[in-house]
């Protein structure tokens, strides 16, 4: 109920359009809509995957993610998943990184903000190695894992909201 959401405080709303090379969340339009409708800011994340092709993960983002002006930024979600044992090298990663970032913002025309699990970026350094802007994740204490400064930072994964079934996330952007 974005409606519930707009009046419980919610200014804006990052929905999940794209997993890997394969995955849409088939709610993706309907929630896209009704963000728009009820006059929040939205904006699309791709949860990317190790286990896929840079160039395919694009395809399936641009083909689910219309292009509009007045969409947020792009999200990209780096974190490790359990269907996926793949690790490749930090070269590889930044390099496969890059292709599809190229893409992804090439089709969106605006820079993408990268999602950095503290478990990923202890592994791949992305903040060191892509100049883009952060997104990190701290549960109550603003987060000090990455090398730059972050501009938006999970507090909690466990806010309740009237009109939504189930915790949601309470993101915090800096001043």
């Amino acid at each position: 109920n974005w409606r519930m959401a707009r009046a419980a405080g919610a200014d804006f709303a990052y929905i999940l359009a794209t997993s890997g090379a394969s995955g849409r969340d088939p709610a993706f339009d309907d929630y896209l809509d009704g963000a728009r409708a009820e006059g929040l800011r939205y904006g699309p994340i791709h949860r990317y995957s190790l286990c896929g092709l840079p160039s395919e993960q694009a395809t399936k983002f641009i083909a689910t993610v219309p292009r509009d002006a007045e969409m947020l930024p792009p999200v990209v979600q780096l974190d490790f998943s359990d269907d996926c044992k793949a690790r490749p090298s930090r070269g590889t990663l930044l390099a496969d990184l890059n292709t599809f970032l190229n893409q992804l913002e090439t089709h969106s025309a605006k820079p993408a903000l990268l999602r950095v699990s503290h478990s990923f970026e202890a592994e791949y350094d992305v903040a060191s190695g892509i100049n883009r802007t952060l997104w990190l994740e701290g549960n109550f204490f603003p987060p000090d894992y990455a090398t730059r400064r972050w501009v938006m930072w999970t507090a909690s994964t466990w806010k309740r909201v009237d009109g939504i079934d189930g915790p949601i996330e309470w993101d915090v952007v800096r001043p």
